[in-house]
């Protein structure tokens, strides 16, 4: 199936996914405000274009901890991909490999770690829940390690379970859920013990769900290597700002000291354009990558990727702007936003409001 547009993936991802997956996948945290938020960040930045350029050569790709990426757009660690596609983590793996950019594997999806790194031939990077004791940890980084991974990726923003009331409501519970672990240590991180965890990881080390100056300054004093900002697309502290609204502040703390991931809402190539223009070193995709994987498995991820890497190219063009380098706050500026925000909102053209 021939998509043209990341609408008909969203569709036809509608129409492959039952309910409970569905809600899973679109849903945030009790009234959702924060995921609404996400895309209302995107939607109140407007772009200052620049003409009599020569664009007639657009380069979109990106370096990213040394690896060559041909568009600067990562997939997001998801858990429980194979409730969207049987094949699972292997399946973005494999999309990831082929289209040119790192798959950052969640520690609770499926198939293992293990099989998930054979399964695509490009850069990988490990998330992390911490679900066990130091033991249980150093033998989950030694297995990353041996597998190939280039990092390790630490989420942060899940130290208490949030309220997901779509889920809550249906009665669906997603696989990683049906596995019982003690929350007490992912609950009890702190700085001393990531600290403590750096040394012993002795790789690269990222910290995913920081969202204030204070945190992304900590994270430089204890030397992490890239700072993920990210509120968990929504689906974990309700009533927060946009990924978008706090990258600025992030930015100016960092203070070029270690790299920058942006996520939340990403779903065009301008939102790509707009989060490197701000300060982000790339951005990643959870739901967009969901939904490609949905609709058509590994070809529909990869169709996905394509397709951002061609609003970046038309977007990059009308703004004047030829790679990646010449992008900064002067090609974007506040403006009000032409619609409410909703999970759907970035396709105006979807049959109905949105899909539910």
């Amino acid at each position: 199936m021939e998509f043209s547009t990341t609408q008909e993936i969203v569709a036809q991802a509608r129409k492959s996914l039952g309910q409970g997956p569905w809600d899973y996948l679109v849903g945030g945290s009790e009234s959702e405000t924060t995921m609404r938020r996400n895309r209302l960040a995107f939607d109140r930045l407007a772009f200052r274009p620049r003409v009599l350029v020569d664009v007639s050569k657009i380069d979109t790709s990106a370096t990213f901890l040394g690896q060559k990426l041909r568009i600067p757009v990562m997939l997001a660690p998801i858990g429980s991909l194979q409730v969207f596609h049987p094949e699972g983590g292997a399946a973005s793996a494999k999309a990831a490999g082929e289209f040119g950019t790192i798959h950052v594997v969640s520690s609770v999806t499926q198939p293992a770690l293990e099989e998930t790194a054979k399964a695509g031939s490009g850069p990988k990077i490990f998330q992390i829940y911490v679900r066990g004791d130091d033991a249980w940890l150093s033998d989950l980084m030694s297995r990353a390690k041996g597998a190939g991974y280039m990092a390790l990726c630490f989420t942060l923003d899940l130290a208490v379970d949030s309220r997901r009331e779509r889920p809550m409501i249906t009665g669906w519970t997603r696989p990683t859920r049906q596995v019982q672990w003690d929350p007490v240590y992912q609950a009890s991180l702190t700085w001393e013990k990531m600290d403590r965890i750096k040394e012993k990881a002795g790789t690269t080390l990222i910290l995913k769900g920081i969202a204030t100056a204070e945190d992304a300054e900590l994270a430089v004093e204890h030397g992490v290597d890239v700072i993920w900002v990210s509120n968990h697309g929504g689906r974990q502290l309700d009533h927060g700002l946009g990924s978008m609204e706090v990258l600025p502040e992030i930015v100016d703390a960092v203070q070029g000291r270690a790299k920058i991931v942006v996520d939340g809402a990403v779903q065009r190539g301008t939102d790509v354009v707009k989060a490197l223009a701000l300060g982000a070193d790339v951005v990643a995709i959870g739901r967009m990558q969901a939904w490609g994987l949905a609709a058509a498995g590994s070809e529909g991820v990869f169709r996905v990727l394509e397709i951002l890497e061609a609003e970046m190219v038309s977007a990059m063009g009308l703004l004047g702007v030829t790679s990646l380098d010449q992008l900064g706050p002067k090609y974007i500026r506040a403006a009000e936003a032409v619609s409410l925000p909703h999970e759907m909102s970035t396709w105006p053209n979807l049959p109905g409001e949105r899909l539910v």
